[in-house]
């Protein structure tokens, strides 16, 4: 029988003997260096404690998402513009004169437990050898994506091979994996109504299919493996809401007749069509499919908001500690509720083939004020009014610790 024929169980709970297991140790240690042999791997850890994470008791009873930002004075950069050329110039922040670097000086540890442990870009390929990754969003996941992309640049740099205004295409090809963005701030199916219209940020009003699913993904995402679907702040636009075609409401778009359903109705029912069509679309079968939600990041604007212009800013230098718990307002609150309710309603309905998984990292997020762009990025003034950034983050930066929680519940 070749090697590569070989098929060992993921975990042994029996005793042996010492010679034998000793030898099984080895065979273990063979085939899963052995390059050949990684189709027969789970995507799951190499071993239950291989990322040497431990915690103060039951690691089952850890929550990875709740927890606290700590200092980690030896942190370094993981990744610059040279090493990753596809860094976005609104996260490029040490491009754009950024003078500080303590914001990369921290380290998210969850309750109870050691720190989490850092993305092992080398690992993370080879158990996502012959598979593929998507990301579907707004301009928070391609944030998102790019990190990835650059914390793999560590192990493999990727060839792009598509890319175009809705879509980005990176393809591994030593690994056979691959990674995908596409752009899709609504989820659904949607058209600029009115470029003129009522707006708030000089965004149009904005007609939206909430029962349809963004063609633009929906008719590519059965190829992928993993599909990470996150959005948020562009439901705050004005829009037209419709539902089997016909006008059911709107969302602050200021129309008389017309009923305002709210920025919570548009993005319930939005999330409610991406997570059934995520997982109703069918993959080739060889691994299954994994739908992960991340929820949303408060954005930390203060002395006014994104809409303020130059007066709101994001000037902190440091993470906050627990008992300065950023409060989000009441309408961020029932957005990130709606998240959670739609994220676990959908994994109720229970697809078959299909594993439901939430990256909750608000509460996280919500902690780095420190963290983001602020007037440190590319600003072009023909396209946006916001002149500082304190909804995105810099890369490399917090979003990376995000990449952390995604590799750990992956791999696990």
């Amino acid at each position: 029988m070749k090697l590569q024929e070989l098929k060992i169980p993921y975990s042994i709970h029996c005793v042996f003997p010492a010679a034998i297991l000793a030898t099984c140790l080895m065979i273990l240690a063979v085939v899963r260096l052995h390059p050949g042999c990684t189709q027969f791997l789970p995507l799951v850890a190499t071993s239950e404690t291989d990322d040497g994470w431990t915690d103060s008791g039951n690691q089952s009873s850890c929550d990875i998402f709740k927890g606290e930002w700590v200092p980690d004075p030896s942190a370094r950069k993981s990744y610059t513009t040279e090493t990753c050329p596809v860094i976005h110039g609104h996260y490029d922040c040490m491009r754009y004169g950024r003078p500080d670097r303590e914001f990369l000086r921290y380290r998210w540890r969850p309750d109870g437990c050691d720190l989490l442990p850092r993305f092992d870009a080398a690992r993370f390929l080879v158990a996502m050898r012959g598979r593929s990754m998507a990301f579907v969003g707004d301009s928070l996941a391609r944030n998102h994506m790019h990190s990835l992309v650059c914390l793999l640049s560590a192990a493999e740099q990727p060839t792009r091979w598509t890319r175009n205004a809705s879509s980005h295409v990176y393809r591994y090809n030593h690994h056979d994996f691959t990674v995908a963005l596409f752009w899709s701030p609504f989820l659904v199916h949607a058209a600029e109504a009115d470029p003129d219209g009522p707006a708030r940020s000089g965004a149009g009003l904005w007609r939206l299919h909430l029962d349809e699913p963004d063609p633009g993904w929906a008719a590519h995402v059965a190829g992928f493996d993993v599909v990470v679907i996150s959005a948020s702040s562009w439901f705050y636009r004005p829009a037209m809401l419709y539902e089997a075609d016909t006008l059911v409401g709107c969302s602050g778009c200021l129309r008389p007749n017309v009923t305002d359903l709210s920025v919570r109705y548009s993005l319930r029912m939005a999330f409610r069509t991406a997570l059934r069509g995520a997982a109703a679309a069918a993959g080739d079968g060889r691994h299954g499919r994994t739908v992960v939600v991340r929820t949303f990041s408060p954005a930390h604007y203060e002395n006014g908001t994104g809409d303020d212009g130059a007066t709101a800013d994001c000037v902190r230098t440091r993470p906050l500690r627990r008992e300065e718990k950023w409060e989000m307002n009441a309408l961020e609150k029932e957005m990130y509720a709606i998240q959670r309710e739609e994220f676990a309603a959908a994994r109720r309905e229970g697809k078959k083939g299909v594993r439901m998984m939430l990256l909750d990292a608000t509460e996280a997020m919500a902690q780095r004020p420190d963290a983001h762009p602020s007037r440190y990025r590319l600003w072009q003034p023909d396209r946006f009014n916001v002149s500082r950034d304190c909804l995105h983050w810099c890369l490399p930066g917090a979003m990376d610790a995000c990449n952390d929680m995604l590799q750990h519940m992956l791999l696990r």
